[in-house]
């Protein structure tokens, strides 16, 4: 309960200009794995395949995505991130982490400090 507190204290943080949840999540997904598919951005976000082509649509037109056909298969298309999109990843994500930074120096003392740097290794492991 607290991660999902915290995740939506970042995303408060993030830059969100008019993107909505979902144009995020795209960018987000593109920018973990790579150029895809609408096909598979659809699969990934639980989506129609139509729903996420109206999303990609507006990342599109907003100069976010571009699209190059698919080495293997001319008909589909392949999206990737633009410059401008990647320029808002880095800024949006040092948002976040200046807040968080700014937080933990604000909230915790020292040796709090060194017991949330031990407890986010422990939480890595975990999760990788």
């Amino acid at each position: 309960m607290v991660l999902g507190k915290l995740k939506r204290r970042l995303r408060e943080q993030a830059n969100k200009g008019d993107l909505s949840l979902s144009q995020m999540a795209v960018l987000g997904y593109l920018d973990r794995e790579g150029p895809s598919t609408v096909t598979t951005l659809a699969r990934a976000e639980g989506v129609r395949p139509q729903s996420m082509g109206a999303t990609v649509a507006a990342l599109e037109e907003a100069g976010l995505v571009s699209g190059t056909p698919h080495p293997a298969d001319g008909r589909q298309i392949m999206l990737s991130l633009t410059a401008a999109a990647r320029e808002w990843i880095k800024a949006s994500r040092a948002a976040r982490e200046d807040w968080l930074s700014r937080a933990i120096r604000a909230h915790l003392s020292p040796t709090e400090q060194e017991e949330l740097a031990k407890a986010a290794a422990l939480l890595r492991r975990i999760v990788d």
